[in-house]
């Protein structure tokens, strides 16, 4: 029974948390990243997490952070698991004794299998599309048939999302869990309900889809 776990990324609002958890995501991101339009500070996190009820993990989300910092906010804010977007190495996303996620920009020629092998520690590969300078959140696809079936980590599925494609996605990829941000937003940082609802209900829908076609097998 193939579910596809459902990340709702970029979150700032209490209010955009609670959408997205009675529609049914399974995980929330928090972004520490600074120049992001979607970052807050830990203050807010603690709010933002003090509102989510229980078995919704809480993901945070870092760039080339000083592990200093990175460690401050761990003091603070009760995360589940975090999320490396940088040139970050094995050794430094082990370091902090918690579930981890190695994002994976796919500029032309990455080799999919080296990155799973180098990064085997880690929870899953999150993969999102390549802009020069740009960590993530580029609104922008890539192309999925680069996402071999046979990765030694599961795939969490990013990049341009939005609850017109995302269904069409889950049937080409089968990732383990898609991510999105930016494709459900009425701003950048601030989600727009019916986007978000829309959005989960079309992986769903795939789901079902996928499991039914399994059936009929």
């Amino acid at each position: 029974m193939a579910t596809t776990r459902i990340k709702i990324c970029g979150i700032t609002r209490e209010e955009d948390a609670a959408v997205a958890v009675a529609a049914g995501a399974d995980a929330l991101g928090l972004n520490f990243y600074p120049p992001s339009p979607r970052a807050i500070d830990a203050v807010k996190a603690r709010r933002i997490v003090r509102s989510v009820p229980p078995f919704v993990t809480i993901v945070a989300l870092f760039v080339d952070e000083p592990a200093d910092a990175v460690l401050r906010i761990l003091e603070s804010v009760p995360v589940d698991v975090l999320q490396f977007h940088g040139d970050e190495s094995p050794a430094y996303c082990a370091q902090f004794g918690r579930p981890w996620l190695k994002a994976v920009r796919m500029k032309d020629g990455v080799d999919l299998a080296e990155r799973a092998a180098q990064y085997g520690d880690a929870r899953g590969l999150l993969l999102d599309s390549w802009r020069e300078g740009v960590p993530g959140g580029t609104g922008q696809t890539f192309d999925w048939s680069r996402v071999s079936a046979d990765l030694s980590l599961p795939v969490i599925l990013a990049g341009g999302l939005n609850p017109d494609n995302v269904g069409a996605a889950v049937h080409q990829v089968r990732p383990a869990a898609v991510d999105v941000s930016g494709g459900v937003e009425s701003a950048p940082g601030l989600k727009d309900a019916g986007k978000t609802r829309r959005f989960i209900e079309a992986v769903r829908a795939a789901d079902r889809a996928i499991n039914g076609a399994g059936n009929d097998q």
